[in-house]
């Protein structure tokens, strides 16, 4: 019998590990694009899953902007299918109107259709195949964006979508080892030219600044930042659980929050309390910035009388009475 190659077995211990905590006997859903990191994602979910008890299955999503993705996504789906997968969807979507630029409108579109997919199949998981690298790569783009301790911690290895989890087992392992892995099981994974168009940020990070990095650095750098987000993702839960509780203290029972209970809390914790209230108030996340947040930390900390932070989507908030307020009293919270 032949031996198993040591990265199949990687990515198999990798996912066990992810699904072994899960509730409920599946489905699981791996996010396929057919490249060599999803592919060898889900290959061995097919092995795992069941021996875990789970029916695992998978969606591919065409979004419709290369020539032969339907025939692609139809050629993943069969593919997957073959090999035991079940169920299998494969998605066409439209990224055309969408806000932000191709890969954020790309982006939110993927998810959405795979938020649909996981919900219609009563799926308990769906696992994508984002590696080290790709972990490696997010902390530099948070870094070059100037990126607080959120941006820094990276990807979540686990994370809510709806109303299920959002898995990412192969964190730990690189993208090296899933094309390596793609190879022992005889796989042909699909190369997306968009991974290699320097009109695409993390493209140019991929291809430029992450040799660089190891040549000068060496091997070791890719595993350092992503033990980096590991770290920091540690610590900004640890924070986020404590402004959750300061943010239930400052409020105010006529609506928002109390100034002076603002003013003694630690400059960590009110950011943090001002950007949760902030979403409350409606504004949107991928909208809402470190300037939105220091215009609602002036009125309490540098406050000479000026007039209304502003928040996107048209939201203001006063200091008013002692109390930060929504303008609209009736979005106040």
């Amino acid at each position: 019998m032949a031996a198993l190659a040591p990265p199949v077995a990687a990515i198999r211990r990798a996912i066990r590990h992810a699904l072994a905590e899960l509730p409920g006997p599946g489905p699981v859903l791996v996010a396929c694009s057919g490249g060599a990191d999803s592919l060898a994602l889900a290959a061995a979910t097919a092995f795992v899953a069941p021996r875990l008890g789970l029916s695992a299955g998978l969606v591919t999503v065409d979004h419709g902007l290369q020539e032969g993705s339907a025939r692609r996504a139809a050629a993943v789906a069969a593919w997957a299918r073959e090999t035991g997968l079940a169920p299998v969807a494969a998605v066409r979507v439209d990224v055309s109107g969408q806000p932000g630029g191709p890969e954020a409108a790309a982006r939110a579109a993927r998810y959405r259709a795979l938020t649909e997919v996981a919900d219609g199949f009563g799926a308990v998981a769906l696992l994508t195949g984002h590696t080290r690298d790709d972990q490696a790569e997010t902390v530099l783009l948070a870094l070059a964006r100037g990126a607080g301790p959120r941006g820094l911690s990276g990807m979540p290895a686990r994370r809510q979508l709806g109303s299920v989890a959002l898995l990412r087992p192969l964190l730990e392992v690189s993208r090296e080892q899933t094309r390596a892995a793609c190879t022992a099981l005889g796989l042909e994974p699909w190369v997306d030219p968009h991974n290699a168009d320097p009109a695409y940020a993390r493209a140019r990070v991929r291809a430029e600044v992450l040799p660089v990095l190891v040549r000068a650095l060496g091997p070791a750098v890719l595993d350092n930042l992503a033990r980096t987000a590991r770290l920091v993702a540690v610590d900004t839960a640890a924070l986020d659980e404590q402004a959750g509780a300061a943010l239930d203290g400052v409020r105010h029972p006529e609506g928002g929050l109390w100034v002076a209970g603002l003013a003694e809390l630690a400059p960590a914790i009110r950011g943090r309390v001002l950007h949760a209230w902030a979403r409350e108030l409606g504004a949107r996340p991928a909208a809402l910035s470190h300037r939105h947040v220091g215009a609602l930390e002036a009125l309490v900390t540098d406050w000479r009388g000026q007039g209304a932070a502003y928040l996107p989507g048209g939201l203001r908030v006063l200091r008013r009475a002692g109390r930060l307020a929504a303008v609209d009293s009736a979005a106040a919270v």
